[in-house]
């Protein structure tokens, strides 16, 4: 499923409509390149899910725990180039009893947990993104965006 969208709100709203299907457990990937938009779909999520404090990229933290119910994981893996089985031991809290968003999910090459939806943001100009949404399950795809206008 690809959507447009031409502003953060947008992008936001987009993961807002994602969040409302989640369950504790879930893992979503988010890829994209820089400055793509990642962690404003991550926010719109934690909006949607409860979360009401900052939500900003754990870049140099490596991961945030939001709680709400349930509580949300916040993940960025952009500085590994892989994991070891000690660093898979610090990470693996973050995906107990949380829904969990995984930035940059391709620095993990198959460690993370099944990923229920994988969603890519990428650049169409300076203003405007374009969002896939990929999941196994077409009827949560159809559920949520199925028959819509392709823009937020």
């Amino acid at each position: 499923m690809e959507l447009r969208s031409a502003s953060p709100a947008e992008t936001e709203a987009v993961a807002a409509r994602l969040a409302g299907v989640l369950y504790v457990g879930d893992v979503v990937a988010v890829s994209g390149e820089l400055g793509s938009g990642k962690t404003t779909f991550v926010r719109g999520a934690c909006r949607a899910l409860g979360v009401t404090g900052a939500v900003t990229s754990p870049t140099f933290t490596i991961g945030h725990r939001y709680e709400a119910d349930p509580d949300v994981s916040h993940l960025d893996l952009f500085r590994f180039q892989g994991f070891s089985a000690a660093e898979w031991g610090d990470l693996e809290p973050y995906f107990q009893d949380a829904i969990c968003f995984v930035e940059w999910p391709e620095a993990a090459a198959g460690a993370l947990p099944p990923v229920r939806v994988a969603v890519r943001l990428s650049h169409m100009d300076p203003a405007h993104r374009l969002i896939t949404v990929e999941s196994s399950e077409k009827a949560l795809l159809n559920g949520l965006f199925g028959g819509a206008d392709s823009r937020v």
